[in-house]
């Protein structure tokens, strides 16, 4: 009777630690199904799951060698065959993980296929928004010029009135004072000019930056799309 309360210790905390095992893998299973990525978190999962499968087949394979030891033909069968049914709940688990890491990979890949087409789409009206400011101010610049060819046709007429008006002191006072007015108003004709063609410069910069971030962001996703582990 001793020897066989002795033997049942064994075999007792075999069991709880084959249940024990076996729960820890469910949950885990379960983990990696709920998995929300990246591929690196799951690598360590499964890593973690077979670690437990290991440790877990294990027990069971000492079960059935106690199993094989039992003096008693009835107790050994009856071990025998409870080896048996870890054993198929073992093979139902390793099932249920593989179905669990298609999964998640599924629903990785789809996950990083819209935030690639979110990434496009913001780009895309980056773009757009630089491509109608570069027009804008395009615009301007054409208006401005216009302005500017006016201004100096004005001036040209005011020169010949100047030199029509000549004989008369009071009408050269009165043609200089205006051409005074004109020369104000091109100098600030010509720093509007500087200053709209400084913001075109600006605008096309902000649109190749913006075209340099779009390229960088769809190399970055695909190296961790073909290359998840480097």
């Amino acid at each position: 009777k001793m020897a066989a309360a002795a033997a049942a210790v064994p075999l007792r905390v075999c069991h709880q630690e084959i249940v024990k095992f076996d729960l820890e893998i469910k949950a885990a299973v379960q983990d990696i199904r709920d998995c929300p990525g990246p591929l690196s978190a799951l690598t360590e999962l499964n890593a973690a799951v077979k670690e437990k499968f290991r440790q877990l087949r294990g027990r069971i394979q000492e079960l059935e060698q106690m199993a094989k030891e039992q003096d008693k033909e009835s107790e050994k069968q009856a071990l025998l065959r409870e080896v048996e049914n870890h054993k198929k709940q073992m093979l139902s688990n390793q099932a249920a993980w593989r179905k669990a890491n298609l999964a998640c990979k599924i629903a990785i890949d789809n996950s990083e296929k819209d935030q690639l087409l979110q990434g496009r789409d913001i780009l895309r009206q980056r773009k757009t928004t630089k491509e109608s400011l570069a027009e804008s101010a395009s615009f301007f610049t054409e208006s401005l010029m216009g302005i500017s060819r006016m201004m100096s046709q004005q001036v040209q007429q005011s020169e010949e009135t100047v030199q029509t008006l000549a004989n008369s002191s009071r009408t050269i006072l009165e043609a200089n004072e205006e051409f005074k007015s004109m020369s104000g108003t091109i100098q600030l004709g010509r720093k509007l000019i500087t200053k709209y063609n400084r913001r075109e410069l600006t605008d096309k910069l902000l649109i190749f930056l913006a075209l340099a971030l779009f390229l960088a962001t769809v190399l970055y996703i695909l190296k961790k799309r073909l290359f998840p582990f480097l």
